[in-house]
């Protein structure tokens, strides 16, 4: 079982990044909530990890607190909820905001959540009520910092990278491209990165 991984990042696409542990790469997928705290390429990083083993396929999901590995294993306990739609989960929200959703009985934003219908957002507050009651996570910030004000720019004119890995991204965490199209034109600004792109987006959904 692997719990942490400590190393180099040395490349990262979100949501998939690599860790360089003792010669040895590490390919991890995150949450964007967490993907947007790593640093830069070449620079030393930790992460709590979630070990999945499948038929056919080992996968490694990671995260930057303990708090929010603990959410993701609750997540992927309920009924019909797998890794794929808990990444997609904690990418739409914090794990505070997840949290307070449910608490509150939030179902209008639950199903905004690519893969969540009404009958699995119902199942998930029903389900994931008393499993949260003593989530600490819940006392985190339950803010999340938006892309910068700048200056509108033409969404064809932006850089094709930062773009297709901005769609790349969206439509690994299970958005449809006509979903994700239209709202990633819609809040691109100048200058913005593919992680400032794909935080805008999934702002703009919720």
């Amino acid at each position: 079982m692997i719990g942490r991984l400590q190393g180099t990042l040395i490349a990262k696409q979100a949501p998939e990044l690599v860790i360089d542990v003792h010669g040895v790469g590490y390919e991890v997928q995150m949450p964007m909530t967490c993907f947007y705290e790593l640093p830069e390429i070449g620079q030393p990083a930790t992460l709590w990890v979630h070990f999945v083993v499948r038929e056919d396929a080992q996968l490694l999901f990671g995260f930057n607190t303990l708090d929010e590995r603990a959410l993701f294993r609750l997540l992927i306990k309920a009924q019909g909820v797998g890794p794929k739609m808990a990444l997609g989960i904690m990418s739409g929200m914090s794990a505070p905001q997840f949290v307070q959703s449910v608490r509150t009985g939030d179902l209008t934003t639950l199903v905004k959540i690519p893969g969540v219908g009404k009958k699995t957002a119902e199942r998930l507050l029903v389900e994931m009520r008393d499993r949260l009651k003593d989530f600490r996570g819940a006392e985190m910030d339950t803010g999340l910092p938006g892309a910068a004000a700048v200056t509108p720019l033409n969404y064809t004119d932006m850089p094709p990278s930062a773009r297709d890995e901005a769609l790349s991204a969206l439509l690994a965490l299970g958005y449809k491209e006509n979903q994700a199209q239209p709202i990633l034109k819609k809040v691109s600004v100048e200058g913005m990165s593919s992680e400032e792109l794909i935080r805008a987006a999934l702002k703009a959904m919720m």
